[in-house]
């Protein structure tokens, strides 16, 4: 797919409505392009059409959770570069140490503020910060 667009594409997957809603919003007053997925099977298809530039994924999501859906993207030649940051309800070890296994870039606990979130794609994202600054 021919990419029209030079603004940052965010990828949120997440079950949960609010979540993407509140995300697309926060990223789109920044002039974000973001796609937005129910679950890993649904983000899989969206990330080959869209090659985001950072993906937020949540830990619990029917189908395919957040880590099988990071080793998944981690494992792929063509997707292994993108950052991925883990939203998780939790602020356990466990689910540290199991993100950092399958290739999880950051974690962010929700509920996320704005700063947190264009923070995150700051560190991830080089450039980001001029693109944010132009609107």
């Amino acid at each position: 797919m021919e990419q029209h667009s030079n603004a940052l594409r965010v990828m949120v997957i997440d079950d949960s409505k609010t979540i993407r809603r509140t995300a697309e919003t926060l990223l789109k007053n920044v002039g974000c392009d973001v796609i937005t997925a129910i679950d890993g099977f649904d983000a899989l298809a969206r990330i080959v059409d869209h090659h985001p530039h950072i993906i937020f994924v949540d830990i619990m999501m029917p189908r395919l959770d957040g880590y099988q859906t990071c080793a998944l993207v981690k494992n792929n030649p063509a997707f292994k570069s993108i950052p991925v940051i883990m939203l998780s309800s939790k602020d356990g070890l466990f689910d540290k140490a199991k993100g950092r296994i399958v290739g999880v870039d950051q974690f962010l606990t929700k509920p996320f503020s704005k700063d947190e979130l264009l923070g995150a794609i700051k560190a991830y994202v080089p450039g980001f910060a001029a693109v944010e600054q132009a609107h």
